[in-house]
């Protein structure tokens, strides 16, 4: 298992790296002389492609994040995806300090970020019987996964049996926190609104397969005794991206 964990993180820093490459490479390509002067109007060729961000709503909270799009043909497209988003224990209640009014999670142990870094395509619906302007598709990714874990409480059983939590504060958690790494992957379907030049408007559907099958890891605990009462091991679900294309 250790083996597999290494193959998945030493993939997901390949691939950070790529992107990387792919963003410096987009940035310093000279203009082609064969279609310098030529009109915006003129019919693009391909490949063509540019960079947009993404904001990720779901159940458990906000996301970000950022895509490279390569299209091959009017219907075909590369897509090459980095995000940041929260996830959290189903079972976990959020409550209300009356005296502060802070919401804090009784018994939560650990915060989680998913930072999944995909590869995928895109393939256009309707491309004949659609206008330009609202272009419908569905969509398909796969690659690594990085699940950062953060400590939310310190929990402390002295030797009497008494146990002591205190909340950890975020900035300080990211500190004390550390990776654990799968492969994932997401199936979608969504539109795109308004012309690629000037910064087209979209939103995509998209269920996410995210499983650490390394193992659950501690989410919660009994406030009482301090034992682990919950682990997570699933960090998929549903997710409504929305996209902002910055042009190509």
């Amino acid at each position: 298992m250790n083996h597999t964990r290494s193959i998945i993180h030493l993939l997901f820093w390949i691939a950070l790296v790529l992107m990387a490459r792919v963003s410096a490479a987009q940035a310093g390509a000279p203009l082609d002389s064969t279609t310098a002067g030529t009109s915006l109007l003129a019919e693009p060729r391909y490949p063509k492609g540019g960079w947009g961000l993404d904001v990720l709503i779901s159940t458990d909270g906000f996301g970000f994040g950022t895509y490279y799009r390569k299209e091959f043909s009017p219907v075909i497209a590369g897509v090459l995806s980095l995000s940041v988003s929260e996830s959290k224990d189903p079972r976990e209640m959020d409550q209300v300090d009356p005296y502060t009014g802070v919401t804090y999670t009784p018994g939560k142990l650990n915060r989680f970020m998913v930072i999944p870094l995909m590869v995928g395509m895109q393939y256009r619906l309707f491309s004949d019987e659609i206008m330009d302007s609202f272009r419908p598709y569905v969509n398909a990714a796969v690659g690594p996964t990085m699940i950062y874990v953060m400590p939310y409480t310190d929990v402390v059983t002295d030797s009497t049996g008494i146990v002591s939590a205190s909340q950890v504060e975020f900035f300080t958690a990211i500190g004390r926190g550390h990776p654990e790494y799968t492969f994932g992957g997401y199936i979608g379907l969504g539109a795109n609104f308004g012309s690629e030049s000037a910064g087209a408007f979209g939103i995509n559907f998209r269920y996410y397969f995210t499983y650490l099958y390394s193992g659950g890891i501690p989410s919660l605990f009994n406030t009482s005794s301090g034992e682990v009462t919950s682990t997570k091991s699933d960090f998929g679900g549903f997710f409504i991206t929305l996209n902002l294309s910055l042009g190509g």
